[in-house]
C-alpha cells in the first residue's frame, strides 16, 4: 500500500468541502478512479482565476503547481486547453470549483493527501 488516496475519494471530499463551504464544485470530467491526476479549473464568484494541475514537489509530496494557457483572458481558451489535456490523458479528472480563495481551498484539500 502507498499511502495514497484514490483520486475518486479525493475529488468526492473537494466536492463535499466546497458544497459545506458555500462553493461550487463541479466535475467536467472523469478521469481513472485510482491512478488518475487532477486538473483544476478555478473561479471566484464566476470569475476564472487560474487554472492548477496535481503534481508532485522536489521531495515528491503532492502539490499543485500551475497550469493552464498563457492567455486565459478567453473562456474558450480553457475549454480548449483542458480538452486537449483531457484527449492526451483518459486518466485526467477535470474539475470546476467556484468559490473564494479557490487556490487556496484547493491546495487545503488536495496536497495535504
Amino acid at each position: 500500500m502507498n499511502g495514497r488516496l484514490p483520486i475518486d475519494l479525493l475529488v468526492s471530499a473537494l466536492l463535499r468541502r466546497a458544497n459545506d463551504a458555500g462553493g461550487m464544485a463541479m466535475v467536467l470530467a472523469k478521469g481513472d478512479s485510482q491512478a488518475g491526476s487532477i486538473l483544476l479549473i478555478l473561479n471566484d464568484k464566476g470569475r476564472f482565476s487560474g487554472m492548477l494541475e496535481q503534481g508532485r514537489d522536489l521531495d515528491g509530496r503532492i502539490a499543485l503547481v500551475s497550469a493552464g494557457p498563457p492567455d486565459t483572458s478567453l473562456p474558450d481558451e480553457v475549454t480548449s486547453y483542458w480538452q486537449r489535456r483531457r484527449a492526451r490523458d483518459p486518466d485526467l479528472w477535470v474539475i470546476d470549483l467556484d468559490i473564494p480563495s479557490a487556490q487556496r481551498f484547493a491546495a487545503e484539500t488536495i496536497a495535504q493527501h
